[in-house]
């Protein structure tokens, strides 16, 4: 497979060079979408090696991500995976999504499974999820085990069906619905995850109320 890692970040100067050092040394393509940081991260990502494509504003990792998923298509990659600049995510299980998406081909989208070890997971986020990924999986009548994820492969026809509309952290959510209501299969696959005393650029309020904004739009009749 030819795939492009995606890493949007905002404000990740304290791990995007560690992360981008470890990914130089697997040798794949990668890029950072710099979501309008206010710190050096575009700066050192650059000095680090990688392509950066730059916002002036914070939009939100929505937003960048479907900035990284259009250079995906525009350069003819065949898959996209996208990760996390905070380091939460390991180089080291890229290689596991890329097996799984060669060996299964039906698969259009594979996510990240962190709740097979939860142990670190912070509890609120382990309720949170759980509950998300029950509504989805219930949408979508795919199980999803753990849909607010961030690390997690989409192949090319994949993307190229998606009609992504949001800026910021539903934007999880939206790729399983839109994947799933265009007949791809969605899959899983256990990962590590590194949980650290970084703080969470999620709102819990704010973005809980964007998710159900997000599934009352898709649950509604088209008028």
């Amino acid at each position: 497979m030819k795939p492009c890692i995606i890493i949007p970040a905002f404000n990740e100067s304290g791990a995007i060079s560690r992360l981008i050092r470890k990914i130089r040394d697997l040798n794949l393509n990668f890029i950072v979408v710099d979501d309008g940081s206010t710190d050096d991260t575009a700066e050192i990502a650059e000095k680090s090696g990688a392509l950066v494509l730059r916002s002036q504003v914070n939009q939100g990792k929505g937003a960048a991500l479907i900035r990284g998923f259009e250079y995906c298509l525009k350069n003819k990659f065949d898959s996209a995976i996208t990760m996390d600049g905070d380091g939460q995510h390991l180089p080291e299980d890229i290689a596991d999504f890329i097996r799984l998406a060669a060996e299964q081909k039906d698969l259009g989208m594979i996510i990240g499974n962190r709740m097979v070890n939860r142990r670190n997971m912070p509890f609120i986020r382990v309720m949170t999820n759980k509950f998300m990924s029950w509504l989805l999986s219930c949408l979508t009548r795919q199980k999803i085990s753990d849909s607010q994820c961030g690390f997690r492969l989409i192949k090319r026809e994949v993307l190229e069906k998606l009609s992504l509309k949001t800026n910021k952290f539903e934007i999880e959510s939206e790729m399983i619905i839109e994947a799933a209501q265009n007949g791809f299969k969605i899959g899983s696959i256990p990962i590590q995850t590194v949980y650290q005393k970084e703080r969470s650029h999620i709102n819990p309020v704010v973005d809980t109320i964007r998710f159900f904004r997000l599934i009352f739009k898709k649950i509604s009749p088209k008028k």
